[in-house]
């Protein structure tokens, strides 16, 4: 919807640091401002190594609250928070046995939050323990605000149609035939609507559908799990419980069986506070909701029916009125990696730099500016770009995807403006930018996102102007028939995650393998140009509905203010998907690593047409057994040592070694 992404309108406030991946300790005490999005009674604390040793043998590296540090050998760290009384202290990150390594790598086993009474002295907190030689950077713990209203207008199934679609007819599902955003003939009604503005995916469903070893982790409000266009397409973690209060696999998290609730601090994905506006559920849809089903509306990587699509992971961090946190997202972001999530769908971000100071609160101009207040959400970016998928598989590394802004702004809105990913302006049916789009320096491409003003004209009651938004899957208690229309670039932002998804179960098709980095290059330069489509001898004109005065006002919009500034074009999954196929390199059978007493399993559709009828065969079973269930390579650890396998499928036959260490990870391949 339009200003639906989620605008934190206050950043994190660091002391300093001399490099992005550096931090160094803070010569002089500063002064930070503590406003009302500020977490009072906890800050966030980078330790240097040697603290963190020291946590790490006083068991403190476990999830939730622990005690103080009771006699700790750091004198001065306990006589600072000796002014905040009774305190705890837990690592920002809990362990997780099969990343632990790649963890402390990367620094993130260093991030602690320490809380406190709400009423303790925290600037005199925040600015002692920053002069401290054993504390490399303190950090507010901010609240996530949300920027949309949460209303979205309700489909109706009795609306005479609209269009006659032939897109309509590739999948069952009655929804498409509303569904422009995918497929767009031009047919449908106003005018303004133009064949082709769509995300291409039409052709694209001859070569792929989806695939359900690809993975995308939905950072928004939650995922309805139990809605019918949505619960088949759910990621389900196989070694959890539902409502089990026991962290059953030892990820950190207790009974995440499709995801987890960082905002409540729970296992239970919920939709149904009265205050939640399905936002989460929207945008999963508009990825994965099930095609061919019957039901609802069609999705851009959900299967065709008889093959299942991309599988959807909710990392809840909003629910009703409660507001994540800065904590929360981070926690969020490093789940995804760690539990197989390779594209990062993140409908939200900063207030553009560029917004106008009278209706927004403006954030960051630079890149400079943002990571100097946001070291550590920086660092779970990184983590999450470095460390997703795998050498051996699809992907190595993953893609993070940021809605660019709502503002009308000349300028996308951080995180997403910086460089390492990919920041989504909005669309309308007929190439044009959206009303709301933010636009210009930080923006990498376009999708289409809706555009309610500017069909204004057309409908009738509530529901004027919805035509031209986006319609996808809504809980039920947000709309009685399950689905609706929002806009914005939040909605634009999951056509693009959705369209990197598809390319991703191309390649896995194809058995080819992919950097990140690579993907995206192909991802901008099989975009369609914007420009071609715009008639820049006239302005755009659009109605906006001014509330206090009940009364509509013709507004207009000058689109060469737009010309060379919504990215590298309109994402084309057509396009995208033949690029795919040209490109890449040719995946290979890894080598397994697992430890003793524990198993590790493989999507053999990664490397073999027809997995189901394939043969394995250790060398040595006194090292490892292995067998195929369900298409899917299962290996388990006995013993500590190394041993040849081979396993034949689709005529030809893999070599590989199954290593098994004591204190290896849980499972995984090299």
């Amino acid at each position: 919807m339009k200003k639906t992404s989620i605008a934190i309108l206050a950043a994190l406030s660091l002391i300093a640091c001399t490099q992005a991946d550096e931090f160094a300790p803070v010569p002089e005490p500063q002064t930070q401002v503590l406003d009302d999005d500020v977490v009072r009674g906890e800050v966030l604390v980078r330790f240097d190594e040697g603290v963190a040793d020291i946590l790490d043998r006083a068991g403190l590296t476990k999830s939730g609250p622990s005690n103080a540090f009771a006699s700790c050998a750091i004198p001065s760290v306990e006589e600072v928070l000796a002014i905040a009384g009774k305190y705890q202290i837990e690592r920002v990150f809990p362990v997780d046995s099969r990343s632990e390594e790649t963890a402390r790598r990367e620094g993130l086993h260093l991030w602690y939050r320490v809380s406190f009474d709400e009423n303790a002295p925290m600037e005199q907190i925040i600015r002692e323990l920053s002069s401290l030689g054993e504390v490399s950077t303190v950090n507010c713990n901010r609240r996530l605000k949300k920027a949309w209203s949460g209303k979205s207008v309700a489909f109706d199934p009795e609306q005479p149609r609209t269009r006659a679609g032939a897109g309509s007819q590739r999948f069952n599902d009655a929804g498409l035939a509303y569904q422009w955003h995918l497929v767009n003939d031009g047919s449908l009604r106003p005018s303004k609507f133009v064949a082709g503005a769509d995300v291409g995916v039409n052709q694209a469903w001859d070569l792929c559908t989806g695939d359900p070893s690809i993975i995308v982790a939905v950072l928004d409000e939650g995922v309805d799990f139990t809605h019918p266009d949505l619960k088949d397409a759910m990621w389900v973690n196989e070694g959890e419980v539902w409502r089990s209060h026991e962290d059953n696999d030892g990820n950190g998290y207790a009974g995440d069986v499709y995801g987890y609730n960082f905002a409540l601090g729970t296992g239970i994905i919920s939709t149904d506070d009265i205050n939640d506006s399905g936002h989460g559920s929207h945008v999963a849809g508009v990825i994965g909701a099930v095609n061919n089903n019957g039901k609802g509306i069609s999705s851009i990587a959900g299967g065709d029916g008889s093959s299942k699509g991309v599988r959807l992971m909710s990392c809840q961090i909003f629910s009703g009125v409660k507001s994540g946190t800065v904590l929360d997202e981070v926690r969020a972001i490093k789940y995804a990696a760690d539990n197989g999530a390779v594209v990062l769908q993140c409908s939200w971000g900063y207030t553009s730099g560029a917004a106008n100071a009278y209706d927004w609160q403006p954030m960051y101009t630079n890149d400079e500016q943002w990571m100097t207040d946001n070291a550590l959400e920086r660092k779970a970016l990184d983590y999450f770009i470095h460390n997703a998928g795998s050498p051996d598989g699809v992907i190595e590394g993953g893609i993070a995807i940021f809605a660019g802004g709502n503002e009308n702004a000349p300028m996308a809105g951080y995180p997403g403006a910086y460089g390492d990913f990919v920041s989504v302006a909005a669309t309308a049916g007929d190439f044009t930018p959206a009303v709301y789009t933010n636009y210009g320096p930080g923006t990498t491409i376009s999708a289409p996102g809706g555009d309610q003003d500017y069909y204004y004209e057309y409908g009738d009651g509530t529901d004027r102007g919805a035509v031209g938004c986006v319609l996808s899957t809504l809980p039920f208690n947000v709309s009685p028939v399950g689905y609706g229309y929002m806009e914005g670039t939040s909605m634009a932002c999951p056509h693009v995650s959705g369209v990197v998804a598809l390319g991703l179960s191309y390649a896995a098709k194809l058995h080819r393998h992919f950097k990140a980095s690579e993907l995206i290059e192909l991802l901008y330069s099989s975009a369609t140009p914007l420009e071609q489509f715009w008639n820049t001898e006239d302005p755009k004109y659009y109605y906006k509905y001014v509330v206090d005065l009940g009364l509509n006002y013709r507004n207009s919009m000058n689109l060469n203010s737009y010309r060379g500034k919504m990215g590298h074009g309109q994402v084309n999954a057509k396009a995208f998907l033949d690029a795919v196929a040209g490109a890449g390199a040719p995946m290979t059978f890894p080598n397994v690593l697992v430890s003793a007493g524990a198993k590790t399993v493989l999507e053999l559709s990664l490397y073999f047409d027809a997995p189901a009828g394939a043969v394995v065969s250790v060398a040595d079973e006194s090292v490892a057994q292995a067998s195929v269930e369900k298409g899917r390579l299962v290996v388990k650890g006995l013993a500590q040592g190394q041993s040849a396998a081979s396993i034949t499928a689709d005529g030809k036959t893999c070599d590989f070694v199954i290593t098994v260490r004591n204190d290896g990870p849980a499972g995984g391949w090299l």
